[in-house]
């Protein structure tokens, strides 16, 4: 969800030149106290934005009923507004790229990681040396099964930020269901260098282990997740994986 705010400070400018026209209202500060509801009150947020839209809100009143319904857990109705909103927004061709980059991720907590992947290539169509548009695609690439398009774009990201542990560990993800397990652990191992104790690092890597024959490792890995980082996502997939490598053969 971080991912989806870093925006914010450029969208007060840009929105605020196309909401100038009405001199009684402070766009400035609508924006910003609409946009800061956002988090910790999204419907307040959303019916504060449509009243600001009402009154010449304009772009910066479409962004913050997006980014409401986003947190009102909305995807796919937040992902269309911000398609939308990187149409008609009169704005330079990276800004737009970034708000169809917002859109995607909405598309893949919406579960539709093949328009996401659409959005993406839209959006590096737009900004072809944004990295953090390749990483995101090749995210979305993993997620439709396409694991080489996925390495290819993540190869790309690499060679401009070869220090994203994040891009290396989704590269260690898409080779491992590549069978390219040699190459897997490589770069998950670069990962944990670059962020030592990372949980997701650490159950990818339990994972390839495993397909190795290091059960042992395997083992210590997943138990190391499940310790320090317990009840999330990662810690459930290492508990599932700890259980079926103690299941005996003839049991049920």
């Amino acid at each position: 969800m971080q991912k989806l705010l870093w925006l914010a400070g450029t969208l007060t400018t840009v929105f605020l030149v196309s909401t100038a026209r009405a001199e009684s209202i402070d766009h400035a500060r609508e924006y910003e106290s609409c946009m800061a509801l956002v988090e910790r009150a999204p419907k307040e947020a959303f019916d504060a934005a449509l009243a600001w839209r009402d009154v010449g809100g304009g772009d910066g009143a479409e962004h913050c009923l997006a980014k409401a319904l986003l947190w009102m857990k909305q995807y796919r109705e937040a992902a269309g507004r911000l398609e939308n909103l990187a149409q008609t927004v009169r704005a330079e061709a990276p800004f737009r790229a970034a708000l169809l980059g917002q859109a995607a991720q909405a598309w893949l907590l919406e579960g539709d990681a093949p328009r996401a992947e659409a959005v993406l290539t839209a959006a590096l169509e737009l900004a072809p040396e944004d990295t953090d548009l390749l990483i995101d695609r090749a995210r979305a690439r993993a997620e439709i099964g396409a694991y080489e398009d996925a390495v290819a774009d993540l190869d790309a990201a690499l060679a401009r930020a070869p220090e994203r542990a994040d891009a290396l560990l989704y590269r260690a993800s898409a080779r491992r269901y590549l069978d390219r397990l040699d190459e897997a652990r490589t770069d998950v191992e670069r990962a944990l260098t670059l962020a030592p104790g990372d949980s997701r690092a650490l159950l990818e890597r339990g994972n390839i282990r495993r397909l190795q024959g290091d059960n042992e490792g395997a083992r210590q890995d997943w138990l190391q997740v499940v310790k320090q980082a317990p009840g999330t996502t990662a810690a459930k997939h290492a508990q599932a994986n700890l259980a079926k490598m103690d299941v005996k053969p003839g049991n049920d």
